[in-house]
């Protein structure tokens, strides 16, 4: 049976399929389907990106990710484009993350798709990964991976040490911040890369449930 719960902005009660929380144990979602995603309750998806947005850079790696609860299930996006033509996409999910991690995640996935002479923009509109890479992560290895003047832990030091590694690796990648949500079309389509998890898959048949 579905479970239920309340929107928090409307108020309105609204239902979660069990393949759902089955696949996010201990998710709590804030707002049902129309107010998280507009009045006609479709998600922003990469083909209306396409349809809506045509400003921005059209030449580079666009990265996102997303979380919902923070801590919570979270999506990463990338896509490569070159000249507005799409070169490769890849997305990803993990049930229980959170933003940060979602957005490091994507730009280590950015530079996979990089060789080690390409000479591209890697966007991201999260500054704080963005400055990982062009400011901290440097002196923090040199620290023996700790930060500031109290030597404390680096957070997400795993997926931090990994993203230096390969963009170290491709030194003429530039990372590059973009605003966020201001009309760029693949930052947006990099935005709907990470949230196709969120996408209520249809009920399992009856089988599915069997162990």
């Amino acid at each position: 049976m579905a479970k239920t719960f309340t929107c928090r902005d409307c108020g309105a009660t609204f239902a979660i399929p069990p393949a759902t929380m089955k696949k996010y144990p201990g998710w709590t979602p804030r707002q049902c389907t129309r107010c998280r995603f507009g009045a006609n309750g479709a998600s922003n998806t990469t083909q209306s990106v396409l349809e809506q947005f045509d400003g921005g850079p059209d030449t580079g790696v666009f990265t996102d990710g997303c979380c919902e609860g923070n801590p919570g299930p979270g999506g990463w996006g990338v896509v490569r484009v070159a000249g507005g033509e799409i070169v490769a996409e890849r997305r990803g999910e993990d049930p229980a993350t959170t933003n940060n991690r979602m957005e490091l995640t994507a730009l280590i996935e950015a530079y996979r798709l990089l060789g080690p002479d390409d000479a591209v923009p890697v966007y991201s509109d999260s500054s704080y990964c963005v400055s990982i890479i062009n400011e901290w992560a440097a002196q923090w290895q040199a620290n023996g991976w700790r930060r500031g003047k109290k030597k404390e832990p680096v957070q997400n030091l795993d997926l931090v040490q990994e993203l230096f590694e390969v963009s170290q690796a491709r030194p003429l990648a530039t990372a590059t911040w973009i605003r966020g949500h201001n009309g760029s079309r693949w930052n947006e389509y990099a935005d709907a890369l990470s949230r196709a998890y969120q996408a209520e898959p249809a009920e399992p048949a009856a089988d599915d449930d069997v162990a």
